[in-house]
């Protein structure tokens, strides 16, 4: 008996179904009794194994294949009927010969398997937000994923009636063959497809396929924005909330942010800070002609090397229940888990992320893949409500008002700690020319500049230069709409050691934020926008940064920037002919005012 009538849905399911020949279907319900079935196969097949449940409650370990760890931007496909649409940073396939392609590896993939049909909304069920999607799988720990990072359940096929506006996706595991390995999207089609992987970016369709590949396209289409960002709430002493959208390119200390404990000169005012989301932030304008937003995401999808006590507790204290840790290390000896960073006491008997025995004293910092006990990239997903510092808005189907969004990105010297864009038009620009500087965490070579506008370099479904236009003409849109801010945690010394503390003291250049749009501080113009008054950053209760310290954090270096505005010209040649005229006209105006 299946819990819905809707046509579409079942001609659909019947289809993929005649394709990918299941033994059987089975109907994800949201229900804890079908989910605890699920993980008690899971461990009866070894697919996960049960952690301590005295120490992880509800707690799971999963390994994926050794070939698949992460995502795969170099596999991953928009496939629109003109090739255009897609544009120059996307990788492109035709639809009709991306589907023959594809259907050869989906034929017979579940034989002997079971598909499983996962009803789920992104954003509260019934919520003005709320967009619906339906994933098919043969893994259970997609299911169990899903039923975390998404609201799964019978009330989602009710809500959705006999409507066929849902997002389709199909997951196979296939041989997880990586030379065979597509994420591929029909955003014409609302269809999402994924075969040969098994790792949570590139199969819990709901995330980055869905929340952002699609949605980007959907809210161009409808007139709102799908995009990378945190939200976050600033509580003042009076109790009033104040709501900030951030967007990092990743390394940039975005899980952080979203989860930041003030320092103890904020915290002992009466200060708090609200986490809304770490990730995923979908943004319409209100009746009230501000922008609003939510996060359409129901848990945490967060990496787990770096993540203590010291960098992230909010973080962490969220991983002690209800969670699965994939690809870090099993710690045999009490049946828990750790990773590279969690504390300094690896454990004597353990498992690595490859499932071999380990031994902590052969890590090599200069062989970290070979010889580390998990994964750089290994993960952990957890349940949203559990996070200590969850806002009380973080079911809100109305969402939160933004006052500002926040681009932020990894430079040594360039980009001071904090500054303003002078409208929203010269925002979008500083969003379409975010950057970082490459590290020696990342593969080749160090200090390398790359580009990666708002954050959405991999995760725009359709072509930049047209994204960037539909920024643009969000600006025209909202009456009241939030300010813009570029910030920079990273700036370094002649030795290249950082001069900003960071972590929680980064709420320190928050509060000048807010402060700004709500007219109490001034700013002093320079060519890139607006700079703080470095004695209105406040410094109380930091023992190396003194004023002058603020002065060299916000000086603006001509050269660097004219050196910058070249590497920018040749990025928007990349994008290619879709770029605004508008983004041209702010960099030629940007060059000027550095020449002057």
């Amino acid at each position: 008996m299946t819990p819905t009538n809707n046509k579409f849905v079942l001609d659909w399911i019947n289809e993929m179904a005649e394709m990918t020949q299941p033994d059987q279907i089975v109907w994800i319900d949201g229900s804890e009794e079908q989910a605890e079935a699920l993980r008690a196969e899971a461990c009866s097949t070894g697919e996960m194994i049960k952690l301590n449940q005295e120490k992880l409650p509800g707690c799971y370990l999963h390994r994926t294949a050794v070939n698949d760890v992460a995502r795969v931007e170099g596999r991953t496909f928009i496939c629109t009927s003109k090739k255009e649409d897609a544009g120059n940073i996307n990788n492109w396939m035709d639809p009709a010969e991306c589907k023959a392609k594809l259907t050869k590896l989906y034929t017979g993939s579940m034989k002997g398997r079971t598909m499983y049909v996962i009803p789920y909304s992104m954003s509260v069920v019934g919520s003005p937000f709320a967009k619906y999607g339906i994933e098919l799988t043969d893994s259970i720990y997609v299911v169990l994923n899903m039923l975390i990072m998404t609201r799964v359940g019978n009330d989602v096929l009710d809500a959705l009636g006999e409507s066929a506006d849902y997002i389709k996706g199909l997951h196979a595991r296939a041989d997880i063959d990586e030379e065979n390995r597509y994420i591929v999207h029909f955003p014409e089609e609302n269809t999402i497809w994924s075969v040969n992987s098994g790792y949570g970016g590139n199969v819990l369709l709901g995330k980055k396929c869905f929340a952002l590949r699609i949605a980007s396209f959907l809210g161009r289409k409808e007139g709102w924005m799908a995009e990378h960002m945190l939200i976050l709430g600033v509580e003042y002493p009076d109790g009033e909330t104040k709501y900030v959208c951030a967007a990092f390119p990743s390394a940039c200390g975005k899980t952080n942010l979203a989860m930041l404990i003030p320092p103890e000169y904020y915290s002992k005012q009466g200060y708090k800070v609200w986490c809304v989301g770490d990730d995923i932030a979908w943004l319409r304008v209100g009746e009230d002609g501000r922008l609003w937003a939510v996060n359409p995401e129901n848990g945490f999808f967060g990496v787990a090397p770096g993540t203590n006590l010291n960098s992230n507790p909010n973080a962490l204290y969220t991983t002690m229940k209800d969670t699965i840790f994939t690809n870090v290390v099993h710690n045999t000896a009490d049946n828990t888990v750790w990773w590279e960073g969690l504390d300094k006491n690896p454990p004597a008997e353990a498992i690595d992320w490859r499932g071999n025995p380990w031994d902590y004293r052969t890590y090599d910092k200069a062989r970290k893949l070979e010889t580390s006990g998990a994964h750089p990239n290994s993960r952990f997903t957890a349940k949203a409500i559990n996070c200590p510092c969850i806002s009380k808005e973080f079911s809100n189907p109305a969402g939160v008002p933004i006052s500002a969004i926040v681009f932020g990105g990894r430079r040594a010297k360039t980009a001071p700690l904090v500054y303003q864009s002078t409208s929203w038009q010269n925002g979008a620009f500083v969003g379409s020319i975010m950057a970082s500087e490459t590290t020696a965490a990342a593969a080749g070579a160090v200090g390398v500049v790359r580009r990666d506008p708002m954050a959405m370099r991999p995760f725009v479904g359709y072509d930049m230069g047209d994204y960037w236009a539909h920024w643009l003409k969000m600006g025209t849109t909202i009456p009241h709409a939030p300010k813009i801010f570029h910030v920079n945690w990273f700036r370094t010394d002649a030795e290249g050691n950082f001069i900003w503390p960071g972590f929680g003291d980064n709420m320190r250049v928050l509060m000048w934020i807010l402060a700004r749009c709500e007219g109490k501080v001034d700013a002093d113009i320079t060519p890139i926008g607006y700079v703080p008054k470095a004695e209105d950053i406040c410094i109380e209760g930091l023992e190396d940064v003194t004023l002058d310290t603020i002065k060299e954090l916000l000086t603006v270096d001509k050269e660097s920037w004219l050196e910058d505005v070249e590497n920018i010209k040749a990025f928007y040649a990349q994008v290619g002919d879709r770029v605004p005229q508008t983004m041209y006209d702010e960099l030629a105006a940007l060059e000027a005012r550095l020449k002057a």
